[in-house]
C-alpha cells in the first residue's frame, strides 16, 4: 500500500472516530437511561415480591394468632380487622365467618360470607363457596329465599352445582314437598358429576323416604 493509500485511511479511520465519539456524546445518555430503567424496574419488581411476600406472612402469622384465643367470640373479635383489612382475602374472611357462628354470631357470619360473594375480585370458585355456606347457615332466610339462592348455585357449570342440587332436595324435604325433594334426589342419582359420596347420601335419604333408589332412577312404566 502506497503512503497517500495509508493516509488516506488514517484520515478515514479518525473521522469515525470522531462522529462516533460525537453521536456517544448526543445519543449516548439514551443508552444509560436505557440501562438504568431495566436495572431499576427488575429492582422494583423484586422489592414488590419481597413485600408482598412479607406481607402474606404477616397476614398467615395475625390469623394463627387470632385463632390461638380460646373462646369463639375472641377469635372472631381477632379475625375482624385482619378480614377488614383485606376484603378481597378469602382466608380470613371464611374463617371470620367460621368464627362468627361458632360463637351463635349467625347473622354477622352471613354478613361475612355475603360480602366475600359478592366481591368481584374474588375468583368464583371462592365466591359460591361463600354463597353456599352463607345458605347452609340460614339466620332468618325463607325456604323461598334459599332456594332461589341454591337454584343459581346449581347452574350448569358452577363450581358446587351437586352440593347445591343436595342442599335443594333438603330444603324441599323442610317444606313438607317429599315429592320434589325425591325428583331431586332422582336427579342426583343420574347427574354423571355426582361423586360416589353424594350418591350414597341421596341413596339414603331415598330410603329413609320409603322409595327404592334402584326404582327411582329406573323410568315409570307406561300407564295402561
Amino acid at each position: 500500500m502506497s503512503n497517500p493509500d495509508s493516509f488516506i485511511d488514517e484520515v478515514s479511520e479518525e473521522v469515525r472516530r470522531d462522529r462516533l465519539y460525537h453521536l456517544l456524546r448526543r445519543y449516548g445518555w439514551i443508552g444509560l437511561a436505557l440501562v438504568l430503567l431495566i436495572v431499576g424496574g427488575a429492582a422494583a419488581y423484586e422489592w414488590r415480591q419481597s413485600r408482598i411476600t412479607a406481607q402474606a406472612q404477616e397476614r398467615g402469622d395475625a390469623i394463627l394468632a387470632a385463632l390461638s384465643a380460646p373462646e369463639a367470640a375472641a377469635r372472631a373479635a381477632a379475625l375482624t380487622p385482619i378480614a377488614e383489612a383485606a376484603p378481597g382475602n378469602v382466608v380470613p374472611a371464611l374463617a371470620l365467618a367460621a368464627e362468627q357462628q361458632a360463637a351463635g354470631e349467625a347473622e354477622a357470619a352471613v354478613a361475612t360470607l355475603d360480602a366475600l360473594a359478592a366481591n368481584g375480585e374474588v375468583p368464583v370458585i371462592y365466591r359460591d363457596l361463600a354463597a353456599l355456606k352463607s345458605v347452609l347457615i340460614e339466620a332468618g332466610r325463607t325456604p323461598e329465599d334459599r332456594l332461589m339462592a341454591l337454584e343459581a348455585l346449581s347452574a350448569p357449570g358452577a363450581p358446587f352445582r351437586m352440593l347445591a342440587l343436595e342442599q335443594i332436595a333438603l330444603v324441599r324435604l323442610g317444606q313438607g314437598n317429599r315429592d320434589g325433594a325425591i325428583d331431586q334426589l332422582r336427579a342426583i342419582l343420574e347427574d354423571a358429576e355426582a361423586t360416589p359420596d353424594l350418591r350414597d347420601r341421596a341413596a339414603s335419604l331415598m330410603v329413609a323416604l320409603g322409595v327404592s333408589p334402584q326404582d327411582a332412577a329406573a323410568p315409570a312404566a307406561p300407564a295402561e
